[in-house]
Formats: C-alpha cells, sequence, structure tokens
C-alpha cells in the first residue's frame, strides 16, 4: 500500500521490451527484489537492482490501463516505496491499481497554484466527489471540482516542484487510480 506521497522522481535508463530500468539513487537502499514500489501510480515488482537503479517488467495489461507504454529514455517518473506497517501515513490509500488514464484540457494559472482539468470516462467520473480524493500518475491529490466528463484539481508549488506533474502540458494523458473505498461503496449498495 502506498499514500500517494512522491519520495523521488526516478529517470528512465533503458527499455527493453517489457523491462523498464529507472535510476532512483535516492532510495536504492531501500530496495529488494520481489518488492514493490509505485512507478507513475503504477504498483510494479522490482525485479532486479544495482548501483542506485532498478527494473520492473510492465506487462500487456498494465500497459492497457496506464500510460507506461509511452515511456521512453530519460522520462521522468513519480516514484514511491510502499509504507512500512510502522510507518507515517501522511496521503491518501492507494493502491498502485491504475483504472485509467486521463487527458489534461487546462491548466489555469492562479498566484499560488495552478488549476488542472482533467477530461476523464463518465463511468470514472461517478467515483469522483467534491473535495474527495484521487490518485494522479502517483500523487494523491483533492479533487477542486467534478463534472460528467471532467475534474480538476489545485497543484501547489510544492507538489509542482517535486513531482512530475509540474511538468504537464495540455494534451498530457496521466494514470488515474480513483478511490477505492467508493468502489466497494458502489459494489454493495448494487447488490
Amino acid at each position: 500500500m502506498f499514500t500517494g506521497i512522491v519520495e523521488t522522481i526516478g529517470v528512465v535508463n533503458s527499455i527493453d521490451g517489457n523491462t523498464i530500468s529507472i535510476e532512483a539513487e535516492k532510495f536504492s537502499h531501500r530496495l529488494s527484489i520481489g518488492g514493490s514500489v509505485s512507478v507513475k501510480g503504477a504498483c510494479l515488482t522490482i525485479t532486479s537492482f544495482e548501483n542506485g537503479q532498478f527494473t520492473v517488467d510492465v506487462v500487456d495489461e498494465t500497459r492497457r490501463k496506464t500510460n507506461l507504454g509511452d515511456l521512453k529514455i530519460n522520462s521522468n517518473v513519480n516514484l514511491e516505496l510502499p509504507v512500512p506497517v510502522t510507518g507515517s501515513f501522511d496521503g491518501h490509500i492507494v493502491q498502485g491499481h491504475i483504472d485509467n488514464t486521463v487527458q489534461v484540457m487546462s491548466i489555469l494559472e492562479e498566484s499560488d497554484s495552478q488549476i488542472i482539468t482533467f477530461k476523464t470516462d463518465p463511468l470514472d467520473a461517478k467515483y469522483l466527489v467534491k473535495k474527495g480524493f484521487v490518485a494522479l500518475d502517483g500523487v494523491s491529490l483533492t479533487i477542486v471540482d467534478c463534472h460528467a466528463e471532467s475534474f480538476s484539481i489545485a497543484l501547489i508549488p510544492h507538489t509542482s516542484k517535486f513531482t512530475t506533474l509540474g511538468e504537464l502540458i495540455v494534451g498530457d494523458s496521466i494514470n488515474l487510480e480513483l478511490d477505492l473505498f467508493a468502489k466497494y461503496a458502489e459494489k454493495f449498495l448494487n447488490s
């Protein structure tokens, strides 16, 4: 389980078929083969690590649901390791199970932040509520507003600087993880 509080930005070093190598010097000493890591919000398994970098495999199902198939050499990626049982839980409950991708519709500059609006599938929009949460490329964020086919978040300067969300431009596609509890509530109400 993750919190959506990005620990560092990694850099893609190589892509060989389904295997991606990522440089992550900051927390390479905490990695273990078979362990989990959130890469752009997707929970992946570490298959090897050495010299400040690690590898993961991105299978077809992950490519269908995420934007990881769009990665290139030198792409920046948000990284987070799972929360240990004794760790601090600062963000939201994030599983690393991407539901879909969403597209940046607009970026409105404000004096102290950016309001970013995303186009979303109406089937996903039903799980979004104003002041609820969403994870975008692994970043836990509060929803400012939502409609039938869009929602917006406020990107504060700290998040802009220390995650890849500060690099977004209109038209970009990013990973969306919806609130797990909203999906469970729907299932219980419909059964």
